[in-house]
Order: C-alpha cells, then structure tokens, then sequence
C-alpha cells in the first residue's frame, strides 16, 4: 500500500486476519500505519525508482491516498506491477476536472461545472448560474482545502487570479442546495463482483467530516438504493478495483455526485464494527480478487465520530483520557492513530452501535469530544479510576 496513513493502518489490521503480509510506503517511520506494520520501505511516493523497488515482489501495489503520478503509475502496470485500482480509474479520483466530464458523458448527475483558466470564466460562470459558487483546485484537495466560495464577481476575480497565477488548475461549480450529504460506498473486485454497504450522512464542520450516521436517515429507502446502484454502476464504467467512496449530495431531486475516492474512505470507518465485512477488509478481498464479503450491518444504527485535535491541546494526555471514556462507556469502539495532536487534525475515532441513530448519536459525539477536549458536554466528570472497579468499602 503507498502511503501509510491510518488508512493503511487499519488496512494492516484488516490483512493480520487474512493472513496477508502488508508492505508500506511511508514518508516517515513516524506514520501511523509504520509504527505497527513490519514491512515498511521509508521514501517518497513521488520517486519512481522508490515505487519501483517498493513493487518488487508484491502481489499488487494499492493506495491509501491519491496522489503518486499518473505517469509513474502508468510506469509500473507497462513494467508488469499489478497496479489497483488502475491508472485510467484512479486518474478519475485524482483530477475533479477529468471526473466531472466522464461522469458528464455517463449521464451521471453532477452540479453543473466548467473548467477555469481565467477569472473572466468564472464570473460568467456565477451570471448563468447564480452567486454563491464553489471553486476547486482539480487535483489535491482534501478535508475542506482546495474548496473556495466565490460570492460575487469582485472577489471571483481576486481569488482566481491568485490561485492561477500560483499555478493552480481550478474548476467552478454550481453551489448545490442540498438536504443533506450522503456517501455511497461500495467495492469491486477485477472478476466483476461488486458489493454495496448502506448509505450514510456525513456531517460536515468547516469542511471536515466530524460524524457519520448509518443508515442515513431521512432517506427514503428508494433514494438509499438508486445512490447504491448509482455508486456500483460508477465502479463498473470506470473499471474500478477496490473500494469506492462515492460523496453524494441529497437533494431534492435524488442524489447529485460531489467527489469519487478510490481507496478506504473516512464515510465507512464505521463498517468495522458496524458491518459484517470491514471496508478495509473488503479492500484486500477486492484487490486480491477474493470473493467478497457480506457488507450487512451488525446492528440497526451505527454512529461513527471523528476525534479531532482540539485548538490547545488538554493537559490531560490522550492515554488517561482513554481510561476514563471506557469507564464511562465500555461499548465505545476507540480507533486511535498515533498520530501527535494538532487542531482539526484527525487523531481517530469512536464507533457506538445501537437500536436507534438518536441514542447512540449523543454518545459517539460525547465520546469524541471528550478524547479530543477532556471536557464532558453534559457535566459529568470523571472520578478516580480505581473507584471504577473497587469499592470504597473493601
């Protein structure tokens, strides 16, 4: 797997089980994935002579980010490596520009769009299409970057002059008014099986995904399974391998297609527990091309909760505040990464299941902030750990 983020680590987990061997490309022996894999080769994914040697003697070569070249890719499959997915897939994933026209041509819904090579193409974009619009880089962006709001003509002008003259290829869009945003997440295996988990809401806080609630609700059944054949037929027309997260906006007219991932993806972290087949075992399943498994939920309601680095870190370190959450929550599933804490960075994540969204959902979130702030929202505060287990009387 190049890269090796949490999304490689957890894949490593998934590979322990299925008795797979998981080398990793790391830019650091720091990474959350090399400080518990045993394979690591330390180098830049942006070499080709690193990738070259990190392939030999792999059975195939996956990701768990975007972002090696497309040329080095192209490199590897003409050299013989098993790359999946694929160059001509992943290129889908790696320019937004490239995937809104394919999609465009597949008669897949998308916000109406244009490429951006002067300002004067974005302000005539915000005149046919109304003001606000949304602007992106086509390559690069994650977790709110590369994303602009233009509200008038004034200020498109200012910030597409800066950012083209930076050297940034930008798209506009049409700033679509949603009900809510959903991901779709499926797999695909080079046989042509292919597997869908039920559709979610991610909520979003300043451009970051802070929880994800499955099954999503206010989304009639009808809707979740036009998003899920609409993700599968996605995954087939592009030839996808893998897993494939498919952001959706729900609109009032059906789903309209936001962004394509084609790895492990945040939106599906909760398939761990909630799910009978983790996605980052069906990954490993699919690139191997193994039958896939059942991606059924384990129970009614799951809440998966982001634990992200508060804007001045407690005093309290992450260790002891882990102590005192599995006391007060013993069915709290905690994934932490090993990651040193930052503000907004993603340093893990909870998982509560339940019989219903509106019970676990305050729990997941209670338990996030908690790791994340070592504040308690409703005023509970912890006590000694060892009256946890030992009563004062003995």
């Amino acid at each position: 797997m190049v890269g090796a983020g949490q999304l490689a680590r957890m894949t490593h987990q998934a590979a322990v089980a299925l008795g797979q061997s998981l080398r990793v490309l790391a830019d650091s022996p720091a990474d959350p994935a090399a400080l518990v894999a045993r394979d690591v080769v330390v180098g830049s994914y942006r070499d080709l002579d690193t990738l070259r040697a990190f392939a030999d003697g792999c059975d195939v070569l996956t990701f768990d980010h975007e972002h090696v070249p497309p040329g080095h890719l192209r490199a590897l499959v003409d050299a013989g490596v098993t790359v999946l997915p694929g160059p001509d897939a992943l290129r889908h994933a790696q320019d937004k520009l490239a995937m809104r026209r394919r999609l465009a041509e597949l008669g897949v819904p998308v916000p109406p769009f244009r490429e951006v090579c002067s300002p004067g193409d974005a302000v005539r974009f915000g005149a046919v299409h109304g003001w606000p619009c949304v602007l992106k880089a086509t390559s690069g962006g994650y977790d709110g970057r590369g994303v602009w709001m233009l509200n008038t003509p004034a200020g498109a002008r200012r910030v597409v002059a800066e950012l083209l003259g930076a050297g940034r290829p930008l798209l506009v869009e049409q700033c679509v008014p949603m009900l809510a945003e959903l991901a779709a997440v499926v797999a695909r295996s080079p046989f042509g099986q292919g597997v869908a988990w039920p559709v979610v809401r991610t909520v979003q806080r300043e451009g970051i995904c802070v929880e994800v609630l499955a099954p999503a609700p206010g989304v009639p059944a009808s809707q979740a399974v036009q998003a899920q054949e609409l993700a599968l037929r996605i995954a087939a027309e592009l030839d996808v391998v893998g897993v494939l997260a498919v952001e959706l906006f729900h609109t009032a007219g059906g789903p309209v297609v936001n962004e394509l991932a084609m790895r492990p993806h945040n939106s599906a972290h909760w398939t761990i527990e909630g799910s009978r087949t983790s996605q980052f075992e069906q990954h490993l399943r699919a690139v191997l091309d193994y039958p896939l498994g059942s991606p059924a939920s384990t129970a009614p309601a799951t809440v998966m909760a982001n634990v992200l680095g508060a804007a001045t870190p407690p005093r309290m370190c992450l260790d002891e505040r882990l102590h005192h959450l599995l006391a007060r929550f013993p069915d709290a599933r905690v994934h932490l990464y090993g990651k040193a804490e930052r503000p907004g960075r993603k340093l893990g994540h909870v998982t509560l299941l339940g019989e219903r969204l509106d019970q676990a959902r305050p729990r997941a979130q209670l338990a996030a902030a908690w790791l994340s702030t070592a504040t308690w929202a409703d005023g509970w505060r912890p006590h000694s750990l060892r009256d946890d287990v030992i009563s004062p009387q003995l």
